[in-house]
């Protein structure tokens, strides 16, 4: 089997573009591996499963002899290369041996640019990207050939990483795509040129080189065999008949690998499109609630025209606390019974939070919507994949018109569509405008069914004036059932024993708090996360005050601090009433030890402030961490149940999600407004935290090699993905920049280890696969320039002698900061002398990216430093028409203002 491939070349092998390699069995393994049918464990090597035969025995024979002879006296392959161009002069252009000067091994680090098709000119001449080897002396055959194991798959190797541990572990030599395929079948000797060196950097020009070498070989190779030697052998007619039963059986089980291919391939596409999941907030919701509750809103009137027609909204405000949570994953779970095995109706439904910010975006909300009803049929809908294949290469996001479009041709096929939206006043103001903008018209075109949530906020009920809408209020009788059932376990085992005391507690709290939630029961007072989403908040709050007092006077003078709900008060006058008990519970807190209460500011802190939800384990390993020290001392870390237990009832633990949280969102909202009085620092802490654990020893071996090494740094440090991601954020909003922070940045194996950890992501959830698009040569500058860090990029250009640093996707400090919005830290770069026309991937100058993202500030600047507005992308797009595609008005106006043309060509038409 003659032809091409792609060479491993190791200090062991020198293999080099126009060398031949010929299949050897090796350690039991008959000259061909199959790479991509075996298993990888952590730990260890990959081990096939399965063996590949060897080549014929007349075969092995005359190589050995060829070899043999090649030893003593050299080969003639040139001199049989070259008689063959002299006889048929037009193979000259395309079989020559190209210039030696064109073989070029890339170090594996470097990769070539994504959808750059031209030569590696674009991956920079400079020699301390090479592997450097010397010029093969007159003695050393050229082209050499080697023997060993050639690695099979159905599918081209391009990445050098994989290339070299394959090398390394088996000893492979060459990788090719055919042999495995063909060779238990049709026992053969593979014969291959090398072309390539199995990377990105793929080298046409010696392809056809390659070819006749491998051919010039193996005519040499046949004319060693005698004719009667061969007639012995089975002849390749008799094997066909074995081969087409094969052929049958592999067909059938081709249709069923496409199928779950196909399906492993819409995973993926449905997690790039959104990696948000409502499903377990649904289960977690619904599941909490006390069984029969929310029947006063089902068996309305209005829900029952609401489910049972098309094209109705309805909307349930309520005050904060009040249950709307609750009720939505009782409408939830109402349509998915009704409506479940019914594939003509699609249902949708978003969760909104408080937290985190960045998911609640138009575009994210509506990509969740779209990924829902999309993941209800069976195949992926062509408009999903069409989105996909828009923008994945280009490693952009859809806007909220192109996932809008999509959506409506989802939902176009279906009979009926439900879209649910719970506390849509947790959404930023601008972004719930245009996600319901983008609701309502699919609701006018396909006349969709609207249930939302929402307190009282002027703007979401102005959106609802013309809906049907019922009022989520309180019930009296509830919360008295509530205390009646749950103050044993939440008072001193005293109060139980004097009836009158304790019926005094139930009718104060019952009237301090009457009237102001709706009724939902909960089903057990541990149950603290229940709460989260129930109107009986201010209730658990007063009950557990009275947890830690000795004796009845102390609970009477407590009950005495309750302030009581007149009918008649606003809803601000009700969050100033939760305030109020959210600064006793505070004061609570403080009376305890000054381990305890060191302990629990500590808890608070970091859920107030961290940038996403952490779990119990990433908050144990937060608390755990002793600035300065590199290791990690488990004896360190606190339990789970004191840190919830110290904080007085103000944090739960989710038992399904194991997500450490503050029990509300008016929790948050508090904390948020007293940050400065209860934990003033919490910025400066977090962030050395961060920094730290970045900083640990068992990093300092820079990027993990493997996907499946990284998942085992991961899973072994529960906290690094946590420090990776947001470290950068936290010190953007410190005081200064710490010790801490500057020697982490000084460690470049660190450094590159945390922007592995920020950047890798997974191709789906629970995937062990990812997309590890993470550059090399990113420098601390490139880092800190990311995050924003103006004093640390500050530090850092005091030492730097080039402000113009390239990363191998060649994006500047600059860049990265434009497109990041980070208007202080472009300015500094700027005075520094930052390159305003420097090109990156895509050929993208950091005009391009900050217009894209709509950043007026930072475009404003690098208008100001002369910064091109004409400057043409890869794409032969200019900054104007990338921020005219986005809907970024007042970045366009600054560009026209500057002189941009507006006539410039496109494929596509700008929207505004």
């Amino acid at each position: 089997m003659v032809g091409i491939g792609g060479g491993a070349p190791s200090s062991k092998h020198d293999i080099r573009l126009g060398d031949i390699v010929v299949s050897s069995p090796q350690d039991g393994v008959g000259g061909v591996l199959q790479y991509d049918f075996g298993e990888t464990t952590q730990n260890q090597s990959f081990r096939a499963r399965g063996f590949l035969n060897q080549p014929p025995a007349l075969l092995r024979a005359a190589v050995s002899d060829l070899s043999a002879e090649y030893e003593i006296h050299g080969h003639q392959l040139e001199k049989l290369i070259d008689q063959a161009l002299q006889s048929y002069p037009r193979l000259r252009k395309k079989y020559s041996r190209p210039r030696s000067s064109s073989d070029k091994l890339y170090r594996s680090s470097i990769t070539h640019p994504l959808n750059k098709d031209e030569s590696c000119t674009v991956c920079s001449d400079d020699p301390s990207k090479w592997v450097l080897r010397p010029e093969r002396t007159e003695e050393q055959d050229n082209p050499a050939i080697h023997y060993g194991l050639i690695a099979s798959a159905n599918q081209l190797m391009k990445d050098a990483l994989v290339r070299d541990r394959l090398a390394a572990e088996k000893d492979v030599l060459c990788f090719e795509m055919e042999a495995a395929g063909l060779i238990n079948h049709f026992p053969c000797l593979v014969i291959r040129g090398i072309c390539d060196y199995s990377d990105t950097h793929k080298n046409k020009e010696w392809q056809g080189y390659g070819a006749m070498a491998a051919a010039a070989y193996a005519k040499d190779l046949l004319s060693r065999i005698p004719p009667n030697k061969i007639e012995a052998e089975k002849r390749i007619a008799e094997t066909m008949a074995d081969v087409l039963g094969i052929v049958s059986k592999t067909e059938e089980n081709t249709r069923e690998m496409q199928i779950t291919f196909g399906r492993r391939e819409d995973l993926e596409i449905l997690e790039w499109l959104t990696p948000v999941n409502y499903g377990p907030d649904q289960s977690e919701y619904f599941n909490r609630r006390q069984p029969g509750t929310g029947q006063w809103l089902l068996s309305s009137e209005k829900f029952d025209a609401w489910v049972n027609s098309k094209k109705q909204t309805l909307f349930c405000p309520g005050i904060p606390g009040s249950g709307k949570t609750f009720l939505t994953s009782i409408v939830v779970d109402k349509l998915t019974t009704d409506f479940g095995d019914d594939s003509s109706v699609g249902i949708a439904y978003v969760y909104c939070n408080f937290r985190p910010k960045h998911e609640q975006k138009a575009e994210d909300l509506l990509a969740s919507v779209l990924k829902q009803l999309a993941q209800q049929k069976p195949l992926l809908p062509e408009s999903v994949k069409s989105l996909h294949d828009k923008h994945k290469g280009k490693q952009t996001r859809p806007s909220s018109d192109e996932i809008s479009i999509a959506l409506q041709s989802v939902a176009s096929v279906y009979s009926r569509v439900f879209v649910v939206i719970d506390a849509l006043d947790e959404s930023p103001k601008d972004y719930r405008s245009r996600f319901m903008s983008q609701v309502f018209s699919l609701q006018g075109k396909y006349g969709a069914n609207i249930f939302a949530t929402s307190r009282f906020i002027p703007d979401i009920t102005t959106m609802f004036d013309q809906s049907m809408s019922m009022e989520i209020r309180a019930s009296d009788d509830d919360i008295r059932r509530y205390l009646e059932g749950h103050i044993e376990k939440a008072v001193p085992s005293f109060v139980m024993r004097d009836e009158e005391l304790r019926e005094r507690i139930i009718t104060k709290i019952s009237s301090a708090v009457s009237g102001v939630y709706v009724s939902i029961l909960i089903r057990r007072l541990e149950d603290v996360s229940s709460l989260t989403f129930s109107r009986f908040l201010l209730a658990y709050i007063y009950l557990n005050f009275l947890h830690d007092k000795p004796a009845a006077k102390a609970i009477k003078s407590a009950l005495e601090q309750f302030q009581s709900k007149s009918p008649g008060m606003t809803e601000d006058q009700n969050l100033e009433l939760l305030a109020s008990a959210y600064d006793q519970t505070m004061e609570r807190i403080h009376r305890q030890g000054p381990g305890w209460q060191k302990l629990a500011t500590k808890v608070l802190a970091w859920i107030t402030c961290a940038k996403r939800p952490l779990t119990g384990l990433e908050l144990q390993h937060a608390l755990g961490v002793e600035t300065g020290r590199l290791e990690l001392d488990r004896d360190n870390l606190p339990q789970i149940e004191d840190m919830v237990s110290v904080c007085a009832g103000l944090v739960t633990v989710d038992e399904e999600s194991r997500m450490i949280r503050l029990v509300h969102y008016t929790t948050q909202e508090y904390f948020e407004r007293t940050q400065g009085k209860w934990f003033s620092t919490a910025e400066d802490d977090i962030t050395a935290v961060c920094v730290t654990y970045l900083s640990f020893n068992t990093f300092g071996s820079g990027i993990c090699q493997t996907d499946a090494g990284f998942e085992e740094r991961v899973q072994s440090n529960p906290l690094y993905d946590y420090a990776a991601r947001n470290w950068g954020h936290h010190a953007r909003k410190s005081s200064d920049v710490s010790q801490d922070v500057i020697n982490f940045l000084l460690c470049q194996a660190k450094v590159e280890a945390s922007s592995q950890a920020l950047m890798a992501v997974k191709r789906w959830s629970g995937s062990l696969v990812y997309l590890q698009r993470v550059p090399n040569q990113f420098t601390s500058l490139h880092l800190t320039a990311l995050f924003g860090v103006y004093e640390a990029v500050r530090f850092l250009l005091q030492d730097c002698g080039n402000v113009n640093l390239y990363d191998s996707y060649r994006r500047t400090p600059l860049s990265l900061a434009a497109a990041s919005g980070h208007e202080v830290v472009v300015k500094l770069l700027l005075e520094k002398g930052a390159e305003t026309e420097a090109k990156g991937d895509y050929g993208r100058t950091p005009l391009s990216w900050a217009a894209e993202e709509g950043h007026e500030a930072v475009v404003k600047l690098l208008l100001e430093k002369g910064a091109d507005t004409e400057a043409k992308d890869d794409r032969h797009r200019t900054p104007l028409s990338r921020a005219a595609e986005e809907g970024h008005e007042a970045v366009v106006k600054l560009l026209l203002e500057k002189g941009s043309d507006n006539g410039v060509p496109r494929k596509r038409p700008r929207r505004w």
